[in-house]
């Protein structure tokens, strides 16, 4: 095996290193279990009181119980998921320089480039178990405790269940990549500092900022570059005919802060001193 060939096959066994070590970590779990439990709550909520549920989102998990996954995702993207991912990217390169841990890996030899590649993959991995549980947790509390059968869109016109379930995959997805361009502004912020608590704390700021700034409509100039300002705008593909305008800016979006910080992040990771 000639020396080249050792860094290349690290690639696969560090990723899932990096996968493994994510969904171990019990506070992550931790999070994993909070995630589960706001479809569920939201089911139980609208179930006992279902005679109070009209119109919307909410009006339309009591007709099917698959829009309790849709109303989910509408709760968790604006806070919790920014949360669940400001956690763990700010301590993605932060943390393993706090323990002294990211000189090591260096050394395996793994190049620089590689390991940020790496801790990118493995949380889009992340992003997408986060916004899966969400999903599935809701689709399952759904089923259990309401109708399940063709879908009323919210331009009242119906399509099958199979249908209706490929839209939340897409919506999904949509959510998942928009929080993988949040992750980018984490990674970046965490090859800044040492300390992860400071990373996750200044990630979790920027995107409450973002939502503060949305809210003034004063500042409508800067709202279309502003990740949050694309959050529900998966709305839109639960009508017919969808509306892939508002969608197709926030995926746009999303991949810009992705390519953006991720340079920026590559940028200064391949020049950060890490021999202490």
């Amino acid at each position: 095996m000639s020396a080249a060939d050792g860094p290349a096959r690290l690639g696969l066994p560090l990723f899932a290193s990096e996968v493994g070590m994510l969904l171990r970590r019990r506070r992550n779990q931790l999070i994993l279990l909070a995630l589960v439990a706001i479809p569920i709550v939201i089911g139980v909520a609208v179930r006992l009181t279902s005679s109070n549920a009209t119109g919307g989102l909410i009006g339309s998990i009591t007709d099917n119980g698959i829009f309790v996954a849709f109303t989910a995702l509408v709760v968790v993207i604006p806070i919790f998921l920014p949360v669940a991912v400001s956690v763990v990217v700010g301590e993605s390169v932060a943390g393993e320089a706090n323990l002294g841990t990211l000189r090591y890996l260096l050394v395996v030899p793994v190049g620089r480039t590689r390991l940020l590649f790496t801790k990118l993959a493995a949380i889009a991995v992340w992003c997408l178990v986060i916004v899966s549980v969400v999903a599935l947790a809701g689709v399952l509390t759904g089923v259990v405790l309401f109708p399940a059968g063709r879908v009323t869109l919210l331009s009242g016109t119906q399509i099958s269940l199979l249908a209706g379930i490929g839209r939340l995959v897409v919506v999904a997805g949509y959510a998942a990549l928009l929080m993988l361009g949040l992750s980018a502004v984490g990674l970046f912020i965490s090859t800044l500092t040492e300390v992860p608590i400071a990373a996750m704390a200044a990630t979790l700021t920027f995107a409450v900022t973002m939502q503060v700034l949305v809210a003034v409509p004063q500042l409508h100039a800067v709202h279309p570059v502003l990740l949050s300002n694309s959050y529900l705008a998966f709305a839109d593909l639960l009508r017919d005919p969808i509306g892939w305008s508002g969608v197709g800016h926030g995926a746009l979006l999303s991949l810009a802060y992705l390519v953006i910080f991720g340079s920026l992040a590559w940028a200064r990771f391949t020049t950060k001193d890490v021999s202490s």
